[in-house]
């Protein structure tokens, strides 16, 4: 995996770039769709692809290490294949899913021993575990096992819990180095920088991450709990740390605004449920501002999903008949919903990249953060 900066906005840290993998090139800034379980909830890869235009997904080692199980997926000749999804797959190493699952797990330095949520069994997550786990799934860009800490721990216990994440990070960097891609293109390994809330520590967490010298770098433990504005201020304190020839990935975050406040202070890649999840529950994202489908106020309204008629998905979809689908619980509200907002946050990272490259993305970042958060 190789990356190259192509353009940085002078009023702040945006950059754009582009990642090079063996499954396509990435064009940064992006937002990547998540796919738990090796799909995209209620949308087509084709659609993915072509309205959506997604170039990279995600899915979840935790999850598919449990259902289909790494002999199904062996068998299949990894993700890629088994889900018939050709673009670049990144995984997140299941860390997020030792901090959910807090009721069902204990954390050593050995590794992660938890339950599964879906019939009790013991299993136990190790760092090199994970990679084997990652190597098997086969995705281009795979993730460190980490612990995230809770937005409002203490500092001893995130002090603790880094050392613990620390520990694990240079186990699995040793053992990736020591293994081979299962089939036949390559993969890279990111740390994943935690911290919490305390500027110490995540300086000291992104110095130990570059020290080893990585094709590029997570920020997790973040949009976990902790107000929004520390949030920023925890990647104030990292980004100028992390290397600028690297990507930079911002874990489970969030907003369409978040997002761009994010690509401000120089991330890159950006994930979360957010668009899909909310989607489902009737809550579209628009360049004006965020509307929630099911209000009477748009039983009648027969304009395009977008105030401004931006063609995320086919105009011949109103918000009416939108509406009628949402209160009737006809699955295909689901499904263009999703599509809308998936659609909606890779325009977003489109327009901050032609606004760096522009050289005004910090005054059309303050007019459109304060559109995106406006209820409609």
């Amino acid at each position: 995996m190789k990356f190259e900066l192509t353009a940085k906005d002078s009023a702040s840290s945006a950059r754009c770039g582009k990642i090079y993998t063996d499954h396509g090139v990435i064009d940064t800034p992006i937002f990547m769709p998540v796919g738990t379980l090796g799909t995209v909830k209620a949308v087509y890869h084709r659609d993915l692809k072509e309205d959506i235009k997604a170039q990279i997904i995600l899915g979840n080692t935790y999850h598919l290490y449990l259902r289909p199980g790494t002999e199904i997926l062996k068998k299949a000749g990894g993700l890629h294949k088994f889900s018939s999804w050709e673009g670049p797959i990144l995984t997140d190493s299941g860390g997020y899913q030792v901090f959910s699952l807090s009721e069902q797990r204990k954390l050593t330095n050995e590794g992660c021993t938890f339950r599964s949520h879906i019939d009790g069994s013991k299993h136990l997550f190790s760092p090199e575990g994970v990679v084997d786990i990652q190597r098997i799934i086969g995705a281009d860009i795979i993730m460190a096992l980490d612990e995230c800490p809770p937005g409002d721990s203490t500092h001893a216990y995130a002090k603790k819990s880094l050392k613990l994440t620390q520990g694990w990070l240079e186990r699995g960097c040793e053992h990736f180095d020591s293994t081979e891609p299962l089939y036949g293109y390559s993969q890279a390994f990111f740390p994943i920088v935690q911290g919490c809330v305390y500027p110490d520590l995540r300086r000291e967490a992104a110095e130990h991450a570059v020290s080893l010298g990585r094709e590029g770098y997570a920020i997790g433990g973040l949009s976990v709990g902790e107000p929004t504005e520390q949030m920023y201020e925890m990647l104030e304190v990292v980004t100028p740390i992390l290397p600028e020839n690297k990507p930079r990935y911002l874990m489970g975050v969030g907003t369409p605004a978040n997002i761009l406040e994010g690509i401000a202070r120089g991330v890159d890649m950006f994930d979360c449920v957010m668009p899909t999840r909310n989607a489902r529950n009737g809550m579209l994202f628009t360049s004006e501002g965020i509307i929630n489908i099911r209000n009477k106020k748009w039983a009648d309204d027969f304009s395009p999903i977008d105030p401004n008629g931006i063609s995320f998905v086919d105009l011949t979809y109103t918000k009416a008949y939108l509406r009628h689908l949402f209160i009737s619980q006809e699955i295909l509200g689901a499904q263009i919903a999703s599509e809308h907002n998936l659609a909606f946050y890779l325009w977003l990272v489109r327009e901050a990249a032609k606004h760096i490259k522009e050289g005004d993305y910090t005054i059309w970042k303050n007019v459109m953060v304060k559109k995106l958060e406006t209820k409609l």
